[in-house]
């Protein structure tokens, strides 16, 4: 509920503050007085875009600043998806500056008017007549039945269970073009996989292979040069090792003469001993090469198809045909495994439809329970506002298409005369009809849901008498449930608020300003026997303004 208003220099206003409470409150004024300054006001903190006109003095800003208790809400989940502080007494600000840009702020969080509108439509709700074309919008109608329905909680559930079948059946789509591409891909790529699968491939072994092939290749050659190592180190004249065991043997002789000699002896043994583990690795080479034209023929086969494969997938090396082998093995399963997996997501599917058959088929049936409900309270409610003839015909067809709320098909009937043609409601009923028609329907849907703020501007133009008497009955109804506000040049309507505020026009250093102000009982009385009589005072006004209070 709207708790508390502040305005400061917007349109006439200079500064307003008042604070409001629960139940039924009256505004009255005379015509011109500023009523529309207010709702102009209160619009901006709905979201409505603003324009320098709106400022009283162009050289300062406009601030307009509401609280509101939303402890019976249920706003929570809002503001956490629009990222907000949450607080049950919850503050939304609006600021205009001299510049023309505009500010918004819930909860002295900034937020752009897309948000302001979100939490502006759930805390108050502006009823003009113009407004009434609202009844005569589809969604509205089904928000009326199923509120009847007590089906919030199926159509909630329905909407986010077709999402996801939605998402489901995107999903489905995007498997299906993916296997008519991967068909065209899948044999090439199979072939191409066979190919590095049969090459056997190790990283490194291209380096191996090429030694091999270098060694294979050049047999004789490595053969007659290890021959001839072989004889350099072994000849009995002139081999290496006959010619450092003699070395050795002089410089054992010297050494014997003098320890000086010692050192270039121990020196040249282990030259010998090298020399000797050298001529033993190389005898050894020498028994283990051989010529080998099968196994060269083999590596050589074996290169070029490395060779190839490199070449053929412009890669440098061994290690990245790996690579390339586990991607394209990964191609293939996906492209193999398409088929189940088309196969789950087509089951999925299945069963989310049947999931949102038989929902849809619970919202239906009680759908069909509440319409003979709500056709009978709104006639009942209609006739006590001067409309005995209303009749209702409400179809509700079930059919194959998904919707957000369900499968249904609303078609919303009116007649306004007794053996009058059934119409669709915004051709058959006139402006006053639909106003009439929206408050009984709002009346109901108080009894049903937690309904916003409601500010009814006028509502009761061109009603008087007993109807408006009315009209007031069912605002006063209305305000046990929630906060109702009528601005309102009724007194029979007036005199049943529980809080009265007056807007009216000064002039204050040749200025006019437009203000607001509660009046007490006595104030009401005068004010209500001024809308009774004018503004001379008779007795009969004021005895009739203290009948209509009490």
């Amino acid at each position: 509920m709207l708790t508390s208003l502040t305005i400061k220099n917007y349109a006439l206003i200079d500064h307003l503050q008042v604070n409001f409470n629960d139940g039924f409150t009256i505004i009255t004024g005379e015509t011109g007085a500023g009523k529309s300054i207010l709702l102009g006001g209160l619009s901006l903190i709905l979201g409505k875009r603003a324009d320098l006109s709106s400022l009283k003095d162009d050289s300062i800003k406009c601030v307009i600043e509401a609280v509101f208790n939303i402890s019976n809400y249920n706003l929570q989940p809002l503001f956490k998806s629009e990222d907000l502080d949450y607080d049950e007494q919850t503050i939304i600000r609006r600021e205009i500056l001299p510049s023309g840009k505009s500010r918004a702020f819930i909860n002295d969080s900034p937020v752009n008017l897309n948000s302001l509108q979100l939490l502006g439509e759930r805390l108050i709700d502006i009823h003009s007549q113009h407004q009434t074309l609202q009844l005569t919008q589809n969604d509205f109608q089904f928000q009326v039945i199923d509120a009847l329905a007590q089906n919030e909680g199926e159509v909630d559930t329905f909407s986010k269970t077709l999402k996801h079948y939605k998402c489901l059946n995107a999903e489905l789509s995007e498997l299906q073009t993916l296997k008519s591409e991967a068909i065209k891909e899948h044999d090439y790529n199979s072939f191409l996989l066979n190919e590095l699968v049969e090459a056997n491939l190790v990283d490194g072994e291209l380096e191996l292979l090429e030694e091999e092939y270098e060694m294979l290749n050049n047999v004789e050659d490595i053969k007659a040069r290890l021959s001839e190592a072989y004889q350099l180190l072994s000849d009995e004249q002139i081999g290496a090792i006959t010619t450092i065991t003699n070395l050795k043997s002089t410089f054992q002789k010297l050494s014997d003469v003098s320890n000086k000699y010692q050192d270039l002896y121990e020196r040249i043994n282990s030259c010998l001993i090298e020399i000797d583990d050298i001529f033993n690795e190389v005898e050894g080479l020498q028994e283990d090469i051989e010529a080998d034209p099968n196994r060269l023929e083999a590596v050589n086969s074996k290169l070029q198809i490395l060779n190839n494969l490199l070449q053929k997938h412009q890669v440098a090396t061994v290690l990245e045909l790996i690579d390339i082998r586990e991607a394209l093995t990964e191609k293939v399963v996906v492209t193999e495994n398409l088929d189940t997996t088309i196969q789950n997501k087509e089951e999925a599917i299945a069963k989310e439809k049947k999931a949102l058959d038989n929902m849809a088929s619970v919202i239906h049936e009680k759908r069909s329970k509440a319409i003979p409900n709500l056709i009978s309270k709104l006639q009942s409610i209609l006739i006590d506002l001067g409309m005995p003839n209303a009749q209702f015909k409400i179809e509700l067809s079930h059919t194959e298409v998904y919707f957000a709320n369900g499968k249904d098909e609303l078609l919303f009937l009116f007649s306004a005369n007794k053996g009058g043609n059934f119409s669709e409601l915004k051709k058959a009923a006139s402006g006053g009809e639909l106003s009439r028609i929206m408050l009984a329907i709002k009346l109901i849907l108080s009894n049903y849901t937690q309904l916003p703020t409601i500010m009814f501007d006028e509502i009761d133009t061109g009603v008087s008498g007993e109807i408006s008497n009315k009209m007031g009955d069912i605002m006063l109804q209305m305000s046990k449930n929630m906060q109702v506000f009528s601005i309102t040049h009724l007194p029979q309507i007036a005199a049943k608020g529980h809080s009265h505020f007056k807007v009216y026009k000064e002039d204050v250093n040749n200025v006019t300003q437009t203000n607001l102000v509660k009046l007490n009982h006595d104030e009401r009385i005068v004010e209500i026997a001024q809308m009774l009589g004018g503004s001379e005072l008779s007795t009969s006004a004021i005895a009739h303004a203290k009948e209509l209070l009490n």
